[in-house]
Order: C-alpha cells, then structure tokens, then sequence
C-alpha cells in the first residue's frame, strides 16, 4: 500500500515540473558562480545593500531594499554593494623616510561605499584600488617626515593618508572614513641607536636637572646670607641708634641731676652755716680721694703737706672765697664814686 502511494506521488511531481529555457539555465549557472542573486522575478533586497541592475545590457536602475519586481531574462543582476562601513587591511610594506630609514609599516582603512553606480562602473574593484591607493599614498606622507616625526606626528600622518584617499576615490563613489596606522617596524640598528639616543636624553635631562638644582640651591643659600646680614646689620644700627638715645638720656639726666645738685647747693651756702658745711663737705672729700691713692698706679705726686687737712680745707675754702668775691663783683652794681656797697664790702671781709 505505502509503495503504491509514493510511486504515485513520484508520477505527479514527474508530470508537474516546469521546463525553463536554455538561457534561464546559463543564467542560473552564472549566477551560482559569481555568487550574486538570480533574477527571480519577485526579489526582496535586504537593509543597507544596493542591488545594481542592466536591462539588456545596459544600466537600469538600482533596487531599494525591500519588494522588487524584475522581467525574466531581460533585467540582470549585475552588481552588489554593500552600504555599511567596510574594514580593510592594508599589508605589511616598505617604505623610506626623509632622513633615508627604511620602515616596515602597516595599517587599517575605514571606507563606504556613497555612489553604488560609481563603485560598480567607475573602478574594476573598488577595495583593491583603495588598498593600492592607500599604499602607496602612505609611502608618499612617509617621504616626507623624518623618523622622529613619523611616531611623533601619527595622528597627522593618518589625516594626511585619508585626505589623500578621498581626493581620488571621490570618482569611485567610495569615501574613506579613518586610516589607522598598526605598526612600525624600525631596522634592528636603527632601533638600538634610537635606545642610545633615549638613554642619551635621559642622562642630559638628569644632568640638566641636577645643575638647576645646584644653582637653585646656591642662589637660595646666597639669599638666605644676603637677608641674614641685612637682619644683623638692621639690628646693629637699632642697636647703636638705642645705644646712643641711652646715652644721651643718660647725659641729659646727669646734667639735670647736677643741675639740680648746683643749685640746692648754692642755695644752701646762702643759709646760716653755709660756709662750715662747704668746709665740712670738702674735708670729706679730700679724706675719701686721700683713701684712694696707690689703688689704680704706681707713681704718686704728693704734696709737702699731705697730712694737714685743716691747711688744705683753708686753701679750698680760700678759693672757693675767691671764686664767690668774683661772682658778686660781677653781679652788683658799682656807686658812683667808685666805691661798692656797704654789704658787699662787708660780705667781702668776712
């Protein structure tokens, strides 16, 4: 019964095939090998592709992603691009700097594809005249700087490459969004003389370094000294003009104070007794400056008549009788016939 069954469904599947045209088949075939989609009538293009299609040959139009309706046999899906960003990676190459280095670079190019009509039909294949293009731009922006200025100036140098790319792949319809540059590959001698001259620098940093601290260390240790002898200096004048406005204090208060002592003394010589006191205070003195001799020196002069104190207290009161007879000679007014005052004259005998 089962074989019954599929021998008759084989007979109605045999008798309901369809019998294409030679030329769908080649087309089929073609398709298959290319690996593009095979007209189908009814199409569906996915999201960010763009279908290029000829009709008879010739450009037709470009499908939009989603339902599309072609003829049989006459529309031809002849290209299609892809409309996301594409990554291609550029191979390793040589290529020789301005100071004559031979470098081993390569990198990353960023591209997509804006004018699907121009990628299909201005450049045979797009991404390996980018590559190409890439390249040998590279090697161009290379020549150009010197080895130090390669590491230094990546970032430019990237910028460079992509201007480059978009000036000539603008007739492609492609747009280069970013190079990026991967590695660089110095030769082994350069690397260790470029060791050397990193070591180099370090050690004239370190040098430098160290002298500016030596001279900073200088310069402030001759500061300090220039301030500590301004300091003292200061303090010395201060010191003297204080010394000085104490001395003069001192001398003002002593010529006060004696001053003062002069003057209590006359007034007390003008009182009853006044000369036995004069006598007393000088025979005082006399005895405590007699105490002193042989204290500070040797060699001593010393009157005929050291130990007669009261001839000695008589000739000081003797001139100091002189010295008052002079004062009041000066002092009171002369008569008129040449003679003085009766209390003068009396004053002067006593």
């Amino acid at each position: 019964m089962f074989r019954a069954v599929s021998r008759a469904g084989s007979l109605l599947l045999r008798g309901s095939q369809v019998h294409y045209p030679r030329t769908w088949n080649r087309e089929a075939q073609r398709c298959l090998s290319s690996g593009l989609p095979m007209n189908t009538v009814v199409l569906f293009v996915p999201q960010q592709e763009a279908w290029v299609i000829e009709r008879m040959g010739r450009f037709h139009r470009i499908l939009e992603p989603g339902l599309n309706v072609l003829i049989p046999i006459l529309d031809r899906i002849r290209y299609v691009q892809s409309l996301k960003e594409i990554v291609i990676n550029v191979p390793e190459q040589s290529a020789v700097s301005l100071d004559n280095v031979t470098l081993q670079i390569d990198g990353v190019l960023y591209l997509r594809i804006m004018d699907p009509y121009k990628a299909s039909y201005g450049v045979e294949d797009p991404e390996y005249a980018v590559t190409q293009l890439a390249q040998t731009t590279m090697r161009s922006e290379l020549g150009k700087l010197t080895l130090d200025k390669v590491f230094r100036e990546r970032e430019s140098l990237n910028a460079n490459i992509v201007d480059a790319i978009n000036q000539a792949s603008d007739y492609w319809g492609i747009k280069c969004l970013r190079y990026e540059i991967k590695d660089i590959h110095v030769p082994p001698k350069v690397k260790e003389a470029m060791q050397m001259q990193v070591e180099a620098e370090r050690r004239k940093r370190a040098m430098v370094l160290e002298s500016e601290g030596t001279r900073e260390s200088a310069i402030n240790v001759a500061e300090g000294q220039k301030q500590a002898q301004i300091l003292a200096s200061e303090a010395e004048r201060a010191e003297q003009i204080n010394k000085a406005a104490g001395e003069a204090n001192a001398i003002l208060a002593k010529a006060k104070a004696r001053g003062d002592a002069i003057r209590m003394l006359a007034e007390a010589l003008t009182q009853q007794n006044g000369n036995a006191a004069a006598s007393l205070t000088v025979a005082e003195q006399y005895v405590l400056a007699f105490s002193k001799l042989a204290k500070e020196s040797n060699t001593i002069l010393l009157p005929t008549n050291t130990g007669d104190i009261s001839s000695m207290v008589a000739q000081a009161m003797g001139i100091y009788g002189k010295m008052t007879q002079q004062q009041l000679a000066q002092s009171s007014p002369t008569l008129s016939d040449g003679t003085m005052g009766t209390e003068t004259q009396g004053q002067s005998q006593s």
